[in-house]
């Protein structure tokens, strides 16, 4: 987002926390609780729940509920729908004129007007206010001028947003970008109200939003309440009264709490329960594709491993890992071992290339060996992994990569696993750029184009580019493909820029990840969307 990173960052995207505190059933969530409310696993987010500030799946799964924006995504087939938007037009796919529909409101009462999103989007572009999806708007013309790559800025607004009467404003962009519409279906383009800016601080303590839910309580470290919104005026009403978010710091806790009646939703079950979910859950287990991507980042602003010829490391420590057993013994069905920087339910029309990697992403110990050999050998002889490993059975993988690394390699335990205890406390390393070995990297996409997956990820600045990869020739083939107006061309100008991640490699792809949840017998209508996040204004409570 994700990023997003996402992106949002499922962490990817999908990416998408779980487990031990604030266990049990209460008096208003699962379990044989209040009637009507879901109870479902969490993990805190990052950052305070900002639109333009937020680009983690945990985040994310709030803002979904909070907020309604210009665009949607439909949760079964991807397909961007204007929401708030009655027209989006353009002549030129750069210079767009943007016409609200009547009718839609804050929770607080307040109008949503073409000022609200004028005002959202200017606060997340600017500097000063340290934006983390500040890049979103980097399209924008002005947007440098509102965040300049250094100094103060020399404007407070973007002279590419006018607005011209409530209802209506538009948009110049600095060049062109024909699907820059189907992008806002992403969060940090969501409107703001006024009290977002008169009393920032109390918004951050109760948010806002023009969504199907309110936010009722947080506890930092134990959950979230959000009711349903009765005044909301969209389409896509709550149908339950509102959704206790436990937080969970194991996921398989949560997942025993599901089981024993303590917790109505899961949406990330463990690896350690695969072998019994089908069983324990029948037909209300969830495993399906999703927009979602595990990799391994490598810092590249660490001169260790941004030398010249450790490339040919990078893509050694690829070849040694054995995707192809770690998804069948630890994932069983629900991780495939990836073969390009994507996701295979862009479909091939979309982008996804199940070659593009080629022999990188194919376990070869010999190769390995060699590739590492002339590339210089590991930096200092070892190689550590860093993930958090509070959701996602992230230690289990990361053994599983290590081991298959030693045992490619054969030169003992040269390969280390890092555990770091929580996800927000990953995050702020891996934002912070402490890390000093390959990281995880999940990227759940903020929405279903092959852009998504390279920009943000791999352009030179860009919003979750976290390992600081910089090329050239990278950004002018995704300048090029954004320009271009026939999408089966922009999407082929965007294979030819991944092809530069193939022989690269600042991140290693490892697989793509399905979305997978299970719920209890009280839910009915539970399903996932395309990013594998619960949709849940639509689920039922008996």
């Amino acid at each position: 987002m994700r990023g997003a990173t996402h992106a949002r960052w499922a962490a990817a995207a999908v990416a998408v926390a779980l487990a031990a505190t604030a266990c049990g059933g209460g008096s208003d969530s699962g379990g044989g609780g209040e009637a009507g409310i879901v109870s479902s696993s969490w993990g805190d987010p990052q950052n305070p729940l900002e639109p333009a500030n937020t680009n983690e799946v945990q985040g994310g799964k709030v803002l979904d509920m909070l907020f309604r924006g210009l665009v949607r995504y439909d949760p079964a087939t991807g397909e961007a729908q204007n929401m708030l938007a009655e027209r989006i037009e353009t002549q030129d796919s750069q210079n767009f004129t943007i016409t609200l529909k009547d009718g839609w409101t804050f929770s607080n009462g307040e109008p949503v007007t073409a000022q609200s999103f004028v005002d959202a989007w200017n606060y997340g572009a600017d500097v000063r206010n340290k934006q983390n999806n500040a890049p979103f708007f980097s399209d924008i013309a002005g947007y440098d001028d509102v965040h300049p790559s250094s100094g103060e800025p020399t404007a407070k607004t973007m002279k590419g947003l006018v607005v011209k009467d409530a209802k209506t404003f538009t948009v110049a962009l600095d060049k062109k970008f024909s699907t820059w519409p189907d992008t806002l279906g992403y969060q940090a383009f969501s409107p703001l109200p006024k009290a977002f800016f008169t009393d920032h601080a109390a918004w951050l303590d109760k948010p806002v939003g023009n969504g199907p839910y309110t936010v009722d309580s947080y506890t930092k470290g134990t959950g979230m309440k959000l009711r349903r919104w009765d005044g909301y005026p969209g389409e896509d009403k709550a149908v339950n009264g509102g959704v206790d978010l436990k937080v969970y710091t194991d996921n398989n806790t949560a997942y025993t709490d599901l089981i024993s009646g303590n917790l109505d939703l899961v949406d990330d079950i463990p690896a350690q329960q695969l072998k019994n979910v089908k069983n324990d859950l029948g037909d209300r287990y969830i495993n399906q594709p999703a927009l979602i991507i595990q990799t391994l980042t490598f810092p590249l602003y660490d001169a260790q491993w941004s030398k010249p010829g450790t490339e040919k490391v990078r893509r050694g420590i690829s070849m040694a890992i054995n995707r192809d057993e770690i998804t069948r013994q630890i994932f069983r069905e629900t991780r495939t071992p990836a073969k390009d920087w994507t996701s295979p339910a862009l479909g091939e029309k979309g982008g996804f290339n199940p070659t593009l990697c080629g022999d990188a992403c194919t376990y070869d110990p010999a190769a390995a060996k060699q590739l590492i050999r002339e590339g210089g050998g590991l930096p200092g002889g070892k190689v550590t992994l860093t993930s958090n490993v509070d959701t996602g059975s992230h230690r289990d993988w990361m053994d599983a990569v290590c081991n298959s690394i030693n045992n490619a390699l054969g030169e003992g335990p040269v390969c280390t696993v890092n555990p770091v205890g929580t996800f927000a406390d990953f995050r702020n390393q891996q934002s912070s750029y402490k890390l000093t070995g390959p990281f995880r990297s999940g990227w759940q996409a903020d929405y279903p184009l092959i852009q998504n997956f390279l920009q943000p990820l791999y352009y030179t600045g860009a919003s979750s580019n976290y390992g600081k990869f910089s090329d050239p020739q990278f950004d002018k083939l995704v300048d090029e493909a954004n320009q271009e107006a026939d999408p089966a061309q922009a999407v082929t100008k965007f294979q030819d820029a991944e092809k530069i991640l193939a022989a690269q490699m600042p991140s290693i792809p490892l697989w793509y990840q399905n979305g997978s949840a299970g719920y209890a017998e009280r839910l009915s209508d539970v399903a996932l969307n395309q990013f594998s996040v619960p949709v849940y204004n639509r689920i039922k409570v008996s």
